[in-house]
This record gives structure tokens, C-alpha cells and sequence, in this order.
């Protein structure tokens, strides 16, 4: 039978190589969503404030998080802490901080989002039963901030696994490095490894994010009822 290069998914460790890599990837994701909804919590909350500066320096956040491609910040943290700040930070630590860097504005602006669509009469009945200012968050809003959160909190988490991939541009060995390690590898013995390489590293982002997708369109569907 002709060589069809899937193989080479079999051979030594490379299956195994692979599956460590979709951890690296997940592990990255994982810490940094941790850390930006912690985060991003308090930067809604902050958000809120009626001061025209916080507003205006939150405002500036948003923009630079928001215009700046998610690569470039990597190379500014990867090498020009490296360079300017004399840190050596390893890749995955780079990555972890712009991710969070990252995560934090996206989830901040969605605390805001959610606190400001709670109408005013929860406050209102809050403070009519005798709570105070922090029992009313504790108790009644932040309840329902974090169920008007949680679809698009998945839905954020979802989109940072797969943005993790550019992690391999600074040298992170993540499921996509191991693939082009595995093809490089096999590029004179299977011609056709990058097909079966590629369409693995397909089929492993898809088992993970697509239980992501399905429970976020779930979570949004029991949270509109």
C-alpha cells in the first residue's frame, strides 16, 4: 500500500509528543483565564466608578488591548523584557502575562457589561432590606453578574486556548511546535506527514474547544429562560 504519511503519528512518541503539547497549550490557557477573571472582576467593578479618569485610563486599556495584535504583544514581552528590563522570562510565563494582559480587559469589559444591565430596583430592594453597600454586591448582584458572565466567560476561554498557538513563535513547544517539530522531521521519509501532522492537531483543538462552544450555547440558552 502507498505511503500515506499517517504513519508517522505512530511512530516512536510522536502521539505522545503531541498530547504533552495540547497540555502546554490547555495549562497556558488555564492560568491565564484563572488570573484574568480575577483580574477582570475588579477591573469592571473599577469601570463603574464615576470618575472621569479611572473611566479615561480604563478606556486607554480597552483600546491598546484591543488594537494591539496578541502577537506583537508576545514579542514585546518575550524579547523586549529580555533586552530593556534584563528579565529572563521563560515563554510560557511571557505568554501566561499577555494572555492575561489580554483576558483581563476582555473579561473587565464584560463585568461592566453585566453590572450595568442589573436594573436599579435590585440595588434599591438590597438596600431596602437593610444591607449594606458590600452585601448588596455579595448577595444579590454578583450572583446574577456571574450567570449573565458565564456563557461569554466560556466562550473568552475558548478563544484562548486557540490563540495560544502563537505561543510557538517564542519558542514554546505547544501542540502546534511538536507538530512542525514532527513534520520537519519526517519531511524526506513522509512527504504527506503535514496533511495527517496538521489534521491531528485539528482534530485535538476540536475535542477541546467544541465541549466549550456546546456548553456555552447551553449556559446561554438555561440563563435567557
Amino acid at each position: 500500500m502507498q505511503n500515506m504519511g499517517i504513519e508517522v503519528l505512530f511512530k516512536g512518541i510522536n502521539s505522545l509528543r503531541l498530547w504533552q503539547g495540547l497540555w502546554v497549550t490547555i495549562r497556558i490557557a488555564l492560568i491565564s483565564m484563572v488570573f484574568s477573571i480575577i483580574l477582570g472582576f475588579l477591573l469592571g467593578m473599577v469601570m463603574n466608578i464615576p470618575n472621569k479618569i479611572i473611566k479615561f485610563i480604563c478606556r486607554i486599556y480597552l483600546e491598546i488591548v484591543r488594537i494591539m495584535p496578541q502577537l506583537v504583544l508576545l514579542f514585546l514581552v518575550y524579547f523586549g523584557a529580555a533586552k530593556h528590563l534584563g528579565m529572563n522570562l521563560s515563554g510560557e510565563t511571557a505568554a501566561v502575562i499577555v494572555f492575561t494582559f489580554w483576558g483581563t480587559a476582555e473579561m473587565g469589559d464584560l463585568v461592566r457589561s453585566a453590572l450595568i444591565s442589573i436594573p436599579k430596583h435590585q440595588y434599591d430592594s438590597g438596600y431596602g432590606l437593610g444591607l449594606n453597600k458590600w452585601q448588596v454586591y455579595l448577595y444579590i448582584i454578583l450572583p446574577q453578574t456571574i450567570r449573565r458572565l458565564l456563557p461569554s466567560a466560556v466562550n473568552l476561554l475558548t478563544r484562548m486556548i486557540k490563540t495560544t498557538s502563537l505561543v510557538a513563535l517564542i519558542g514554546v513547544v505547544e501542540v502546534l511546535k511538536v507538530g512542525k517539530q514532527i513534520i520537519d522531521a519526517s519531511r524526506y521519509t513522509n512527504p504527506t506527514a503535514a496533511l495527517w501532522v496538521y489534521g491531528a492537531v485539528f482534530f485535538m483543538y476540536f475535542i477541546i474547544c467544541f465541549p466549550f462552544s456546546r456548553l456555552s450555547r447551553v449556559l446561554e440558552k438555561k440563563f435567557a429562560d
